[in-house]
């Protein structure tokens, strides 16, 4: 009996697990498709991956709500060349997901060429099976 409730345990917390690590992939692909999305300026699909509550903070300070977030982007004036994401931890927890990685890129800001290098924190909300944007704060490293 006691072999069976052992075997019963180790069974579920595998489930677990794989489901956890089902979870953090699916964010993993979120953050990727963003990554892109931002490169390549796709306004569908940077308005379809954010909540329409979405709070966007810059390194600076600057704060964005998600329409303009999306129009920095979209019309050019935030103008991402290439960018890398790196050291990324994903902790989910029910719903919400929580990304760190370091973002590298080369970016023209408002007719302003830069290198950056920045520690971004990530705020994921699943809805309906997906996942989307909810938060987004950079800080200087």
């Amino acid at each position: 009996m006691k072999t069976l409730s052992t075997l019963i345990i180790s069974l579920v917390f595998t489930q677990v697990l794989l489901a956890q690590s089902k979870e953090e992939k699916a964010v993993a692909d979120a953050v990727e498709a963003l990554r892109t999305a931002m490169v390549e300026a796709d306004e569908a699909a940077l308005k379809e991956m954010a909540l329409d509550e979405l709070t966007y903070g810059h390194s600076s300070g600057l704060l964005e709500d998600k329409a303009q977030f999306v129009e920095a982007l979209a019309s050019g004036k935030s103008d991402f060349k290439n960018m890398d994401l790196t050291n990324q931890t994903i902790t989910v927890v029910n719903n919400t997901a929580l990304v760190r990685h370091e973002l590298k890129a080369d970016v023209v800001d408002n007719g302003n060429q830069a290198s950056i290098h920045l520690g971004v924190l990530l705020v994921w909300q699943k809805q309906k099976g997906d996942w989307k944007l909810l938060a987004r704060q950079a800080y200087k490293l």
